[in-house]
């Protein structure tokens, strides 16, 4: 990955992103592990040698300057409660900044979902891509069928842009030869300051 690429840490309130490393995989394990029923629309690694190989995985595509990874870690208990990252970010020919980035692949411990740290970190990552990179375009996208994630894009003022059918492959036990639709959401900067006071509402 480029030096142009990398992001240190985004520090708020609630929650610090840090660039993902193997030095976090035992506590996303004990992350995963509180509670896996709430990870009915994606996978969560639950064991020691399934959360390295994840993590490896993803260190890998970000040194091929594919995705950005953080852990999600906890200001209150500086333990890692989950994970996210920046991916299928979009360049001009040329250049190393994205000028489009989607916001993905993000999971939380049971006992951060439904916590103010899920909302500030889409505000640190949003802010950042907007603000240091000047990306015009965030990209949000979730499983057709999974309500409440829709319903939270649509919450903060992300637009509905339509469902791309057999988008990608499903991410639900049980499904794993099968294709999933998505819901497509995105923000663009001229969206982007309701946006941001939207999210900052939230956190109060």
């Amino acid at each position: 990955m480029s030096d142009a690429l990398r992001v240190n840490e985004l520090v708020g309130e609630y929650v610090r992103l840090e660039p993902l490393s193997t030095k976090n995989v035992d506590e996303l394990v004990a992350a995963a592990t509180e509670n896996q029923t709430a990870y009915g629309w994606t996978v969560v690694p639950s064991t020691h040698e399934s959360m390295l190989e994840y993590v490896n995985a993803m260190l890998a595509d970000q040194e091929c300057g594919n995705i950005i990874a953080f852990a999600q870690m906890s200001v209150v208990t500086g333990r890692a409660v989950g994970a996210t990252r920046y991916l299928n970010l979009r360049r001009r020919p040329g250049e190393e900044l994205p000028f489009a980035v989607e916001i993905g692949g993000t999971w939380l411990s049971g006992s951060a979902q439904r916590t103010a740290i899920n909302s500030e970190a889409k505000l640190l990552l949003m802010t950042y891509a907007f603000e240091e990179w000047g990306v015009v375009r965030v990209d949000l996208k979730t499983d057709a069928r999974n309500e409440r994630s829709r319903n939270a894009m649509a919450r903060i003022g992300a637009s509905f842009e339509g469902v791309l059918r057999q988008w990608q492959p499903s991410q639900v036990v049980g499904e794993e030869s099968l294709y999933r639709d998505s819901a497509m959401f995105s923000v663009t900067a001229t969206d982007w300051p309701d946006v941001r006071l939207s999210l900052q509402r939230g956190l109060l």
